[in-house]
């Protein structure tokens, strides 16, 4: 190229310059340039992706708790497309499924926190509140005797996820006496957002067919489990009359429901019916006696359904004259002074008859008075029983001594 013309010379060396800066691929600089670029939109996909995982469970959580606070995103996020295959159908909840709420707050709550806060209650049986058994803002009592007073009972506390969101609540037994006895109720407290401790309501209380709460027990899947009884054992009420049940109620979303074990008592089942009938005969003692004889005959008779392994007759009170009097229980007849016989039982469907004779007054004293006689059903371990039909079980002299 050396002949060649000198302006050629240059022509040649411009072009070649110029087509290759035109096919030449990118240099160092530029491919710094798109890696800095791919790295930015990265950063930029990972930022929103975990905005949308943080916001979610958030809002989430708000729903479910009904804070009136909702967080709001910084950013609003585009909605993804519906998908356009059936929805999957939902099984039927059970009392062990998870809905657990992120964050809800620790419900466990001390005794001495309880009685240091006003709390709500709820209702109480009819006639209670009248007495004074408040249930607003209430600062509960304990170890006090007054009657119509809202007290915490001796009862431990449960804790338990008794809501399924995740954290404990407490259940507390509060009660407010009306006498020897008391009303009680099982109560569930948790506490809100704030840290503030709040109902969340009653399991069950006394009045709605039973009489006094036993225990209480919170079961893995939220049950609670309380043990009843028909009778509070107080005021003269021998313990073994109690009869107790153990009834399970859960949370459905609004209260408390019964979901297993009996819903009543219905009639015991180690009672019978006595019956009780009378003859008598009252005269006059020969001699210068001033007292007359009284002949009375009983009849008991067992209308069942269970046989009585004994029976006692009460309402004797003057010195014995003959008769069966030498069937009686001695010991039974010294510890009550002669006022009541305990007999050998009468089976269902018997009847048996006793003839008692008695010295009473010629003429009635100053203290005078309509007396009976009364028939009850003993255990072969000489406890009384109450009768299925007590109207039944008694009958009165016609005239006063």
């Amino acid at each position: 190229m050396s002949d060649l013309d000198p302006r050629l010379r240059e022509r040649l060396t411009a072009y070649r310059n110029d087509v290759v800066t035109q096919v030449a691929g990118p240099g160092p600089d530029q491919a710094r340039h798109l890696l800095r670029r791919r790295r930015r939109m990265t950063a930029v996909a990972v930022a929103a992706a975990a905005v949308v995982l943080v916001v979610a469970p958030v809002v989430a959580n708000a729903a479910l708790r009904g804070d009136q606070h909702r967080p709001v995103p910084a950013e609003s996020v585009e909605p993804t497309a519906p998908s356009t295959s059936a929805p999957t159908p939902t099984p039927n909840a059970s009392p062990s499924a998870t809905t657990s709420t992120p964050n809800a707050p620790d419900g466990r709550i001390s005794r001495a926190q309880l009685l240091a806060t006003r709390v709500d209650l709820p209702s109480w049986p009819s006639g209670m509140a009248e007495g004074g058994c408040t249930t607003s803002k209430v600062r509960l009592k304990t170890d006090t005797t007054d009657t119509f007073v809202s007290m915490l009972a001796d009862a431990p506390f449960r804790y338990g996820d008794l809501d399924d969101d995740g954290a404990v609540e407490t259940l507390a037994v509060v009660a407010c006496r009306y006498g020897e006895a008391s009303a009680k109720q099982v109560v569930a407290f948790d506490r809100d957002l704030d840290g503030r401790i709040v109902t969340v309501g009653r399991v069950v209380r006394t009045g709605d067919g039973f009489d006094d709460i036993r225990a209480v027990e919170v079961h893995r899947n939220g049950s609670v489990e309380v043990r009843v009884a028909d009778i509070v054992p107080c005021c003269g009420t021998p313990v073994y009359l109690r009869r107790e049940q153990v009834r399970t109620y859960q949370w459905d979303g609004n209260r408390f429901g019964q979901t297993d074990g009996p819903t009543a008592f219905g009639k015991d089942p180690r009672l019978t019916d006595l019956r009780l009938r009378m003859t008598h005969e009252l005269v006059d003692v020969p001699g210068t006696d001033t007292r007359r004889k009284l002949t009375t005959v009983l009849t008991v008779t067992n209308a069942g359904p269970l046989d009585a392994p004994q029976i006692s007759i009460r309402g004797f009170g003057f010195e014995a004259a003959g008769g069966d009097w030498s069937k009686c229980d001695p010991k039974h007849a010294a510890e009550t002074a002669n006022r009541s016989c305990l007999l050998p039982g009468v089976p269902a469907g018997g009847s048996r008859r006793y003839t008692f004779v008695q010295l009473v007054p010629g003429e009635p004293g100053p203290d005078a008075h309509i007396r009976g006689f009364w028939v009850a059903h003993h255990d072969a371990q000489d406890r009384e029983w109450p009768d299925l039909k007590r109207d039944d079980n008694s009958v009165d002299l016609p005239f006063k001594l």
